[in-house]
């Protein structure tokens, strides 16, 4: 048995790299490669390997990125599922079909070209003599998907991992002088993962052949550490090494090992240590422990001080590895990063990259994603059924982002976890090559499974799954799956349970279903259990497609749903209204994530929440649910500084049990802060001010000065206000400050007004009839409210009216409600002029949204241009009216679709709304000047 002796040196600041060898190491393998399509699968049994082609491509890339597949059409196999295989049978998608082949496919972004199976990529090779007598490493980063290495003649091997790098030893197939390096590319699926899986879908990233990253040659010596594991220990101020040292036979003589640790954004040195170890024949497995001797300074999303540390063997092998020192512990249902109570405030990244159709191994670019969220206050990004590469953990280790991470797969129904298929065995494998090749970064903080398990036994498969990985590595925390299992193994659970709309809710979600509060949490909606609960994927409110965005897509993949989208518009006659739909319903959208994240931050002990999502998942029937674009880019209706006032490290909170008040009526206003900053606030005195809409000052006052410690659901104390009687309608702004952050929230007061609001020129009625139509037609001016299940189905009453935007999208969800993305008006029109509005939904819109059927003017006329519309879903883009006007005979007619006559005492909105709509009625400004016939009004009504 062979002794080595190791050396640890902790010096000053290193250039960071992941793996450092000396110049000269590495043959870089990127530039033009010679490349044949096998779709036959007939390569290998015809030996291409010992044939020359004729095509070539750019490598790192993937085919489409070089033009390479075939154009796609009706006939195209996707991967990923379609709810409606015959889609292009549907009215609201084959008008607009253009002619021949070609498509435009509305569920997804389409690619330009597409290939799936074998794929055949070669070049020479020339090993220079000073390689002779070393080992010889093949790296292959970000393969899509399995890989297969011939040198000459020779096959080498197979690899399958979406994951890690496919890293293959040459040495045996190798002499000084030139080769032929042949590599098949299969991306088919082998291992059946789960086709909506974001690690091989076409729903996000698209599922393409290539070999993506890094490519190169890599000359090591005979004895070379093939894995270092980094373990740090805050509580002993320590690091255990645990590696693997390949063949240490082949020394004649014990080996001097020396190895550097530095603080790479900061100089901190510590004194020199040596080891000593007994070693085996061909490999050396070795644990060691070096002890600070000093305190470390520690990695967290506030400071992310990250060490390196390189070890070296006398003949000049090194590796070098990135680590931070941080403790992730519980208590009380929260997480505990380095013993600071912290909320995890994540969004989602599903492979989302059109450009190129796959992730980017470039650091910085991932570093500009990161500065992205963080700029929206944001500290967590989970990667949803895929893992990403290297870059993304160095950009997150030097940025501070908590990262959750995937073992690239999503089962379901019908691709089970747990019943001995070959994507279980593929899950643990994937996992162990997940954690091996980034288990060292401290951003890799949370990993699952994957997302959503199907079958009868996943439970049982994923507790093992759990168990295995808390007894075998301690420097990630674990979970079942992103969505359920809540089994009592997790550390953490992720759970759909605590958001404000639930799949299948409908218009029964807190949103929908109850009137605008802002006193609601989700305690009720956590599991019995005391483990620490992250929700999944909140939010997922959708915005009216960007169609500016569509010259954007300059690379690979094409945004021909959005053109779909907008020649259903045109032909609607609604062309010009695009960005208007877009700015109105994108305000709502901002406003349903706003009453979404601080639901969860007013939950006690909430661990945090994953939005789906941040930006914009263009698969799946087309999910807009972002406030930025698919590249991370602004929309135009919400700032990262708006967003970050109620998504932050430190949110002021209020707890209103109503946004609608009454002159005279006092709001009442529990003051209460999620604070989970750096550290506790001293002495802070917390202050508030209301203002109105023009932004002037009607009262402000002062808290108590306090100490606020770590944590959510913090009470600072109440405020009162009784509201003056001015006779007036009026939007307030209620903003509550604490040091440097600030919230605020939308009110309204309204007049008093009696239940019954009459008017002597006015007829006010809920149904028409023949006496009704008879006033009209000689002269009348009549209010026709309808409400809720009045309007008929082909008329408009088949569309689900809700407040909120649509969750998800309709095309995906099996047309769940709300169809409909708020509304449009514009806030100068008369009718509106004792109803203060902006041109959007905001709450005191909940009322009306809540009691009202629309009606497709499609139906009746496309003269008619409502005084309030309503934003209809992209895929019909029906133009519908919720309050509009239009000439009977002699007569004038205002329909709403709002009910404004039952139950009026308690919904002093309506109330409100209806004076507006009268006094417009009464006055010389109400003209209306399209005609519809007594058989047209009549139609409408159920």
């Amino acid at each position: 048995m062979m002794k080595f002796r190791f050396l640890i040196v902790f010096l000053g600041a290193l250039a960071w790299s992941c793996h450092s060898t000396a110049p000269g190491d590495t043959i870089n393998l990127a530039g033009d490669w010679a490349f044949k399509v096998d779709s036959l699968d007939q390569g290998e049994a015809d030996e291409w390997f010992t044939q020359s082609f004729e095509e070539t491509v750019s490598l790192p890339g993937s085919m489409a990125t070089n033009g390479k597949g075939d154009n796609i059409t009706l006939q195209t196999q996707w991967t990923g599922g379609i709810r409606n295989p015959e889609w292009y049978k549907d009215p609201n998608y084959a008008p607009y079909q253009p002619s021949g082949d070609s498509i435009l496919f509305p569920f997804w972004l389409q690619p330009v070209k597409k290939y799936t199976g074998a794929a055949w990529y070669q070049r020479e090779i020339s090993i220079p003599d000073a390689w002779k007598g070393k080992t010889v490493l093949l790296n292959l980063e970000r393969c899509h998907w399995e890989s297969t290495v011939w040198v000459d003649e020779q096959k080498v091997g197979t690899q399958n991992s979406l994951s890690t790098a496919h890293q293959y030893d040459l040495t045996p197939y190798l002499t000084s002088g030139d080769h032929t390096l042949s590599i098949r590319i299969d991306n088919s699926i082998k291992v059946d993962v789960g086709e909506n899986s974001h690690s091989i879908s076409d729903h996000t990233q698209s599922n393409w052949n290539g070999m993506v990253g890094d490519i190169f040659l890599e000359s090591r010596d005979q004895v070379y550490f093939s894995d270092i594991q980094l373990y740090p220990n805050t509580a002993t101020q320590s690091v255990t090494v645990r590696g693997s040292i390949a063949h240490p036979a082949t020394q004649e003589a014990p080996l001097q090992v020396t190895a550097r640790m530095a603080g790479i954004n900061f100089s901190q040195s510590f004194q020199e240590q040596s080891f000593t170890l007994e070693t085996g024949e061909e490999s050396t497995d070795f644990e060691i422990v070096y002890e600070l001797g000093q305190e470390a300074r520690l990695w967290d999303e506030f400071q992310p001080n990250l060490y390196e540390m390189s070890l070296m063997l006398e003949d000049g092998e090194e590796r070098t590895e990135v680590m931070g020192f941080r403790k992730i512990a519980f208590k009380n249902r929260q997480f505990l990063i380095n013993g600071r109570p912290s909320f995890l405030r994540g969004t989602l990244e599903c492979a989302i990259f059109p450009e190129t159709g796959y992730p980017p191994t470039d650091v910085d670019v991932w570093k500009e994603i990161f500065s992205t969220i963080q700029a929206h206050g944001l500290n967590h990004m989970r990667f949803h059924s895929w893992c990403p590469p290297e870059a993304a953990f160095r950009a997150a280790d030097e940025m501070g982002v908590y990262l959750q991470v995937e073992a690239a797969s999503w089962a379901n129904q019908s691709t089970t976890l747990g019943d001995g298929k070959p994507v279980d065995q593929f899950v643990l494998d994937e996992s162990e090559r997940i954690v091996k090749a980034y288990g060292n970064h401290p951003s890799f903080i949370m990993m699952a499974y994957g997302n959503e398990p199907g079958g009868d036994h996943y439970s049982e498969f994923l507790a093992d799954f759990v168990s295995n990985w808390k007894e075998k590595d301690n420097r990630q925390i674990y979970t079942s799956a992103s969505g359920w299992p809540a089994i009592a193994e997790n550390q953490f659970h992720v759970l759909p349970e605590p958001r404000i709309q639930a799949w299948g809710e409908e218009l029964n979600s807190i949103i929908n279903g109850q009137p605008p509060t802002t006193d609601y949490d989700f305690t009720d909606r956590m599991p019995e259990d005391t483990t620490a609960v992250v929700s999944h994927e909140i939010g997922q409110w959708c915005v009216y497609p960007d169609f500016k965005e569509i010259e954007r897509y300059t690379g690979v993949l094409k945004a021909n749903n959005f053109e779909l989208f907008r020649k259903s518009l045109n032909e609607h006659q609604m062309g010009e209204l695009a960005e208007d739909f877009l700015m109105a319903s994108g305000k709502l959208q901002a406003l349903c994530y706003k009453a979404d994240i601080e639901g969860a931050l007013r939950t006690k002990n909430q661990a945090g929440f994953q939005l789906l999502d941040l930006h914009d998942f263009p698969g799946q029937g087309t999910a807009l649910v972002g406030v930025l674009n698919p590249f991370w880019e602004e929309k135009g209706y919400i700032s990262p500084e708006e967003y970050s006032r109620f998504s932050n490290s430190t949110v002021p909170l209020v707890r209103l049990d109503r946004r609608i008040f009454v002159e005279g009526k006092t709001m009442e206003a529990e003051v209460e802060i999620a604070h989970f900053g750096q550290k506790a606030f001293q002495n802070v005195t917390p202050s508030w001010v209301l203002k109105d809409s023009a932004g002037k000052k009607v009262a402000e006052g002062q808290l108590e000065a306090q100490n606020i410690p770590l944590g959510n659901a913090i009470p600072l104390g109440s405020l009162t206000y009784t509201f003056e009687a001015l006779n007036q309608p009026r939007k307030l702004v209620l903003e509550v400050t604490v040091g440097t952050f600030s919230n605020s929230w939308d009110l309204w007061v309204y007049p008093p007004s009696s239940a019954t609001i009459s008017s002597s020129e006015v007829r006010h009625v809920s149904t028409l009839d023949e006496n009704t139509l008879n006033e009209l037609q000689s002269g009348g001016t009549v209010l026709w409210s309808l409400g809720k299940g009045q309007v008929a189905p082909d008329k408009g009453g088949e569309v689900g009216v809700g407040f909120s935007s649509i969750f998800w999208n309709t095309a995906w969800t099996d047309n769940q409600k709300p169809h409909t993305l708020g509304i449009l008006c514009d806030p100068e029109h008369p009718a509106l002029q004792q109803f203060p509005t902006e041109f959007h939904s905001n709450w005191q819109w909940w009322d009306a949204m809540n009691h009202s059927d629309v009606v497709n003017l499609n139906e009746l006329s496309d003269e008619i241009q409502p005084i309030v519309r309503v934003i209809d879903d992209w895929v019909t883009n029906r133009s519908l009216g919720l309050v509009f006007e239009a000439k009977v005979g002699e007569g004038k007619l205002l329909i709403s679709g709002i009910d404004l006559t039952n139950q009026m005492s308690q919904r002093p909105e309506a109330r409100q709304l209806l004076q507006s709509l009268i006094s417009y009625m009464e006055s010389d400004a109400f003209n209306p000047s399209v005609e519809l016939s007594p058989d047209q009004l009549l139609s409408i009504q159920k």
